[in-house]
């Protein structure tokens, strides 16, 4: 697909506050199921994860002015940055990933709630927190928000064996369709790539 294209559906998908589809609530193996629980329920602080401090100092940086429109709060941006480094690392994501698939869901608005009721930065449905037995975590809490939607998105690419673009599809319960997994990507590959400091 040419770049002007992605980055038309690029802006279709960010034009509204949240594009969380209809995640659907299937059937997770016991042993799988105990594994996500425990991984949701590690409350181990975030820090930046780098080989070194300076790659972690030249990552935030660049991440930081990218975001600076969107959340003018430099306190506020570094927290983000640092928990969604985090959370990806730790769930063997990639962290401009993440950032893409905020930019598509919610448009870096933590309180976005979409149509379908998913709330947050990543858009997470509140169905997980019965999955996991968790009814009173706050989806609206940044670290809550990311570890649910980084293990989520995890646990739906190893089901799709790494295909990232019908993993994509399950996270927003569009599977099968092209315009959610092109609209990540575009943002994946254009406004949030980074081939600096590896993590």
């Amino acid at each position: 697909m040419p770049a002007v294209a992605r980055l038309v559906i690029l802006g279709l998908w960010v034009a509204s506050s949240a594009h969380a589809g209809q995640q659907r609530n299937e059937p997770i193996d016991p042993l799988v199921l105990a594994t996500l629980t425990a991984q949701i329920a590690d409350r181990a602080a975030p820090f930046l994860n780098f080989r070194n401090a300076g790659d972690a100092q030249k990552w935030v940086f660049e991440m930081s002015n990218r975001l600076q429109r969107r959340i003018p709060d430099r306190k506020a941006r570094f927290e983000l940055l640092k928990t969604i480094q985090w959370e990806a690392t730790r769930a063997g994501l990639d962290p401009q990933l993440v950032l893409g698939v905020i930019e598509v869901e919610s448009g870096f608005k933590k309180y976005a709630v979409s149509s379908a009721s998913a709330q947050g930065y990543m858009q997470v449905m509140p169905f997980w927190t019965g999955v996991f037995k968790r009814p009173r975590d706050n989806l609206f809490n940044l670290r809550t928000n990311l570890r649910y939607g980084c293990i989520i998105l995890r646990y739906y690419l190893d089901i799709e064996k790494g295909d990232f673009f019908r993993a994509l599809g399950r996270y927003n319960g569009s599977l099968g369709r092209p315009e959610y997994p092109n609209a990540v990507n575009a943002a994946w590959q254009g406004p949030w790539k980074y081939d600096g400091a590896k993590s």
